[in-house]
């Protein structure tokens, strides 16, 4: 075990320091005797982290082979950042404070693109050179990645060794194991040595992208089939301040059956699996148990959509009174909310609803299956049940849309305010908040070939809206434009990207998901120092030509999104696949796929 970094010299003079000192309450517990030390990284800081469900299933998959330990690695803020730097003290794990470069794997989890410039800043403080090419034959740990942004490995291709797609809590156990092996066939040979020979076995593994070799060779999805038999953790690390999300956590489902068109996650996580009732009950009764969290969440892209969600809920309710837990509701559907009140959402609290668009006809672009029916039945039977706090998220910039379709944001959300002078039962007024992101077109959706709005047009629209709004009372929040527009580029992304990503870190640009700390302009200066303009990936697609990321298969056919964007075109729906079966291509990977019924 290498030894421990030290930083109580200058712990007490940056800002939170228990982010820093591990010691949670769950924490794994060290084996001296295991083979493998993986390192599982975060790229944003603790409280961010520490609300990512997927670490923590791969943090304790790993950790319960008893030849692994798993220890996890965030990214300082600035300031630790800073002071790490002064007193030469490299990035470290939370649970040993081990050098991160002491590590057999580092492993990061690439939740969203603006996250990128995170990840050279953590291989910075570790000492580890950015290029995969200016580590080879090095003695440095071999880079992994995974996450929802790997299905367009690309733009960060350079940087890695090797990626996972797909489903990561058994591909991730191979790999070690695998590694495991390399390295004691090679006892003595050194890392770079070990990496090789691993990097040569891993690339027969499924769903694993080795960059080194290319784009020629396809790379299949990795789809676990089967939830009930996945590893999922109970004793769940407690964090030492507040997580973003700081409470106990089931895994309903996976995946949805949705099918909205500008919905990633909706295609990517295919088909739907569902996790047992019974299964459901257990983990969270024994997580509450083993962690002491005062609040359960049921977790899925879709929970309402959980076939035996009534019988879950009602089958918690004695656990839930007896330790005094409050169970949240992630999430509330437009098209069923009346049922939804029965299954304990709380009155006191604020409801958060997804219409996205203002118009039916745009909605039906989007295949967003709710109409203005739904949006006034929903919003009535919240308002006759005390609840007095809406918020109301749409998007900018769908396409297709029009000037009228923004005019239908303002008219929906006036509409509601008149509801609830109308059917409120509490006495105090409505406080009602718009909030509108600009749409992205992303890989592996219909509308991966769209062209995104112009910033001149975003402007423009916020603008009205701002003001619309704003003379009825209605709060409106919007996003920059300019965040929109390079997570635009990373999304449809190529591997030139690499160069402007490590000039845009070099000039000072990290923790870009944070709005007090985006600097668009040195990003717009890194982009045409590599030669690139970030114009040049917002554009439309041509639709007949290959994709750079087509060589990943996640299971949906290329046909399929081609004949959804006609048809959203056509303002046609297409149902929900639990309704009917769509003919997305998953079905012929995964036979048992109904669309979770």
């Amino acid at each position: 075990m290498t030894g421990k970094v030290d930083i109580e010299k200058f712990l007490l003079s940056v800002a939170k320091p228990s982010r820093y000192t591990g010691g949670e309450y769950n924490s794994p517990v060290y084996k001296p005797e295991a083979a493998l030390d993986y390192l599982m990284c975060f790229p944003d800081v603790y409280e961010v982290a520490m609300s990512n469900l997927g670490i923590k299933i791969l943090q304790g998959a790993l950790n319960a082979r008893p030849d692994t330990n798993c220890e996890r690695c965030f990214a300082p803020w600035p300031d630790m950042g800073a002071a790490m730097k002064a007193n030469n003290t490299p990035l470290f794990s939370l649970e040993t404070r081990r050098p991160a470069a002491a590590f057999d794997i580092m492993g990061f989890s690439l939740q969203y693109e603006l996250s990128y410039t995170n990840v050279l800043y953590m291989l910075d403080l570790a000492g580890a050179p950015f290029l995969r090419a200016e580590r080879e034959g090095g003695d440095f740990p071999l880079l992994m990645a995974g996450g929802p942004c790997a299905v367009n490995p690309l733009p960060v291709s350079d940087i890695f060794d090797i990626f996972v797609i797909g489903d990561g809590e058994e591909a991730i156990t191979e790999l070690a194991a695998l590694y495991i092996v390399q390295k004691k066939k090679l006892k003595g040979a050194g890392r770079a040595a070990v990496n090789k020979a691993f990097l040569k076995a891993a690339s027969g593994v499924p769903g694993v992208y080795i960059p080194a070799e290319g784009t020629e060779k396809k790379v299949v999805r990795r789809i676990l089939p089967d939830l009930n038999k996945a590893f999922f953790p109970k004793d769940l690390i407690v964090p030492n301040i507040e997580a973003v999300h700081d409470r106990a956590v089931v895994e309903v489902f996976r995946g949805c059956s949705r099918g909205c068109r500008f919905c990633q996650a909706g295609f990517i996580y295919r088909p739907v699996r569902n996790r047992d009732e019974s299964l459901c009950k257990a983990i969270i009764e024994e997580t509450v148990e083993k962690t002491g969290f005062d609040e359960v969440t049921l977790s899925s892209l879709s929970t309402g959509d959980y076939p035996r969600l009534p019988q879950l809920i009602a089958g918690l309710q004695d656990m839930l009174r007896e330790k005094r837990v409050n169970l949240a509701l992630p999430s509330q559907r437009l098209d069923s909310f009346e049922s939804d009140l029965n299954l304990g959402a709380k009155r006191s609290g604020s409801l958060t609803f997804a219409p996205e668009a203002g118009t039916q006809r745009l909605r039906n672009v989007i295949n967003k299956n709710i109409t203005d029916e739904h949006i006034e039945s929903a919003v009535t039977a919240a308002f006759r049940q005390g609840f007095s706090t809406i918020k109301l998220y749409f998007m900018l910039g769908l396409p297709t849309e029009t000037d009228e379709d923004i005019q239908g944001i303002a008219d929906v959300c006036r509409k509601i305010k008149g509801l609830y002078y109308k059917h409120r039962t509490a006495k105090k007024g409505l406080s009602l908040s718009a909030s509108c992101s600009v749409f992205i077109p992303k890989p592996f959706t219909p509308f991966q070939w769209e062209a995104q709005i112009t910033p001149e047009t975003a402007t423009a629209r916020q603008k009205f809206l701002k003001y619309e709004l704003g003379k009825s009372g209605i709060a409106f929040h919007y996003h920059d434009m300019t965040v929109s527009r390079l997570e635009a580029a990373f999304s449809r992304g190529d591997k030139r990207l690499s160069s402007a990503l490590i000039r845009a870190y070099n000039s000072g640009c990290m923790f870009d998901g944070w709005s007090e700390l985006f600097d668009y302009d040195k990003w717009t200066e890194a982009f045409k120092g590599a030669g690139l303009e970030i114009e040049e990936y917002s554009g439309a697609a041509d639709h007949s030509k290959p994709l750079p990321w087509e060589f990943i298969d996640i299971g949906v056919t290329r046909e399929f999104f081609v004949s959804e964007r006609e048809k959203a075109y056509a303002a046609a729906v297409t149902p929900d696949c639990r309704i009917s079966c769509g003919g997305c291509g998953i079905a012929a990977r995964v036979p048992e796929c109904n669309g979770g019924v």
